[in-house]
């Protein structure tokens, strides 16, 4: 099984604490339609007619894409790929741009999941994020969404803001769950370089964020959700039962996937590769036939090493066998020496192939990965 990520690198307006790829100008949004439509038939080798079992447009702001053209690229992709019936289709939308009628279309073109950043109930916050919508988007389209029959719904909530007090998180958190939203993506608030939040802070024209304030509002929300009947699969995703992020689960179990569109990356389980981003000169690229990637064949250690940190922000963890076809004798006597040290101190637990992160453990996942490298 294969998935497809799309990049959609078009926004209204730049959030501050952003720092993806992407552009507030929609001058060239046909072009580089037309360019994903020529970059998916050139492509059409690297998954090795694999299954795809997941499309997930992402960006940047595919809901900004016109019917016509999520038709032509969803279009292309069925013609020049094996795309399953029952595949998981992902649109992610800002609220500010759900309609009844746009939800129709989307739903006509065989999108089933929508995932919807909306970040935050509340206006001073959104105002501070410089999000786009209102706090009546963010009510407004869950309710657009949920009456229009997208029950496979998921939105993002972003946690740890100078503006956000406990009381408001939980407030933001019972909104959510009251909707009986069947997934959740909780994001901690992070200061990127070259953002304009982190150019304010710098400036000393917005506090930096509290890393006491995140560890503990991190902690309140795994202790919320799973009394709302969330499982958390997943560092920084809930997620009722069947409701699964198929596409990003497949990211953290190593399966192959495409990804078209500038900045966008690929892995077909031996090289990763990665698209420049650069919408001018990636639409000029395949407007001449060309590819515009870039490739690195990965390593025995790296992918040792990517394996290690993916299977330890899962809930099911890591899998000592995975690991052991990936590392030597030396490297795997290390690994369990050091994960017998995360256990005595309650970072880790053991389960029947391994060991996966306790809720202390969630907290410092990252960190824990980089100490199991070779």
């Amino acid at each position: 099984m294969a998935g497809i990520y799309l990049h959609i690198p078009f926004c209204k307006q730049a959030c501050h604490y952003c720092n993806f790829h992407f552009t507030t100008s929609l001058r060239q949004k046909g072009a580089l339609v037309d360019a994903l439509v020529q970059e998916a038939a050139l492509r059409t080798s690297y998954l090795e007619a694999a299954p795809v079992h997941t499309v997930y447009f992402g960006g940047g702001t595919p809901s900004l894409l016109e019917a016509g053209e999520l038709e032509a690229i969803l279009d292309a992709l069925r013609r020049h790929y094996p795309v399953d019936a029952g595949a998981e289709l992902t649109l992610e939308a800002n609220p500010d741009d759900i309609t009844a009628e746009r939800l129709q279309h989307w739903k006509d073109l065989g999108i089933n999941r929508l995932s919807i950043g909306v970040q935050s109930f509340f206006e001073e916050e959104l105002r501070w994020m410089n999000r786009a919508h209102t706090a009546g988007h963010a009510r407004g389209c869950i309710e657009l969404s949920l009456a229009a029959g997208f029950s496979n719904l998921t939105i993002d909530l972003i946690y740890g803001s100078p503006l956000l007090s406990d009381a408001r998180w939980k407030e933001n958190v019972d909104i959510a769950t009251g909707y009986g939203i069947n997934h959740l993506s909780c994001y901690a608030l992070t200061v990127e370089e070259k953002t304009p939040l982190h150019q304010q802070i710098g400036r000393h024209q917005q506090v930096d964020v509290d890393n006491d304030q995140q560890a503990r509002q991190f902690l309140l929300l795994m202790e919320w959700l799973a009394a709302a009947g969330y499982e958390h699969y997943e560092v920084s995703n809930w997620a009722k039962p069947g409701f699964r992020s198929r596409h990003n689960s497949a990211y953290w179990k190593g399966v192959p996937y495409l990804g078209l569109g500038p900045s966008a990356h690929s892995f077909n389980g031996r090289e990763r590769s990665w698209n420049i981003a650069n919408n001018a000169v990636y639409i000029r690229a395949l407007t001449e036939g060309r590819l515009p990637d870039e490739k690195e064949a990965l390593t025995r250690e790296q992918r040792l090493n990517e394996y290690l940190m993916i299977a330890l922000r899962t809930r099911e963890g890591i899998d000592l066998n995975r690991a052991a076809a990936l590392a030597t004798e030396k490297e795997q006597q290390e690994i369990r020496r050091q994960l017998q040290v995360f256990l005595r101190e309650g970072l880790v637990q053991e389960t029947p192939s391994g060991y996966a992160l306790t809720d202390a453990g969630m907290l410092r996942a990252d960190g824990l990965a980089a100490d199991l490298f070779v």
